[in-house]
């Protein structure tokens, strides 16, 4: 099973890194609009949708990404997708965590859909208009959310006692979530000094909170999204189980689908814009 996910890791990133670093917008575009009508088809079949209405919908939910592109709504500027985004994901986040995966199911499925397809548009579009904004400014986001699960992952290991969400994600705890935290301090604190020293072509996503908000204000605001990276998780966690399902699907051999490997940057990367456009 590690051979397999090392194998697919590699792969991907074979894939997405020359993409990323293209100076073409449509290379990291392209790679990445598959990629999220992918995650739309994984989150149609587990909200009830047979297999025609799922494909539909991962091709509608790219389609839209697409014309949302093409009408210049990416960009880096401010949008009031991100503070709906924002508003979305901290309220019904805590609201879907407070009432656990027996209630989800009882949600019409036509608004568990449109539930997951502004979640997926929002997170689409900003991951794009990060990308307009600089490479720098793209992978601090990403790193931000990696460096978090990596940490969570170690500590809970190590120190996990209290159970963060037993009817979720039995294997996430308190521990695990605090390490985290202080994983992405201690990356944020490293790429300040780096952005400093090397001036990439933009400034990080640490670099412009510290900017904007001061050192208490970086802080809290890293604390902030290192905990929705989690929300994120945990909510399609609790989708999955509602389904009855391990995994989102098995496009990616070793890590299941694509959904299980974007869930914590679903809502991470509109809250950064967000806080980034203050």
């Amino acid at each position: 099973m590690l051979k397999q996910r090392v194998i697919t890791a590699v792969v991907l990133l074979i894939i997405l890194l020359p993409a990323m670093f293209a100076p073409m917008a449509w290379p990291f575009a392209l790679i990445t609009l598959l990629m999220i009508g992918a995650a739309g088809w994984e989150w149609a079949r587990l909200n009830a949708a047979g297999s025609a209405l799922a494909i539909g919908f991962g091709v509608l939910l790219a389609a839209a990404c697409a014309a949302a592109m093409a009408a210049g709504w990416v960009h880096p500027g401010a949008s009031p997708a991100w503070w709906l985004a924002f508003a979305v994901w901290v309220l019904g986040g805590a609201l879907a965590l407070r009432v656990g995966p027996s209630a989800w199911p009882q949600l019409p499925a036509v608004a568990r859909w449109v539930l997951g397809f502004a979640a997926l548009w929002t997170a689409w579009l900003a991951l794009a208009s990060a990308k307009t904004i600089g490479v720098n400014y793209l992978l601090s986001v990403l790193c931000l959310v990696w460096a978090a699960d990596i940490a969570a992952y170690f500590g809970g290991k190590a120190f996990g006692r209290r159970k963060l969400a037993l009817a979720i994600s039995p294997g996430k705890s308190w521990e695990g979530v605090w390490s985290g935290m202080l994983g992405v301090l201690v990356l944020a604190g490293a790429w300040i000094a780096l952005d400093r020293a090397v001036q990439p072509d933009s400034a990080s996503l640490y670099t412009l909170l510290l900017q904007r908000f001061g050192v208490l204000g970086l802080v809290l605001s890293l604390v902030f999204l290192s905990a929705m990276s989690v929300v994120g998780d945990l909510v399609e966690s609790l989708v999955k189980r509602a389904a009855g399902a391990k995994d989102s699907s098995g496009l990616l051999p070793g890590h299941g689908g694509v959904l299980d490997r974007v869930d914590a940057l679903l809502p991470v990367f509109p809250i950064a814009m967000a806080l980034s456009s203050l």
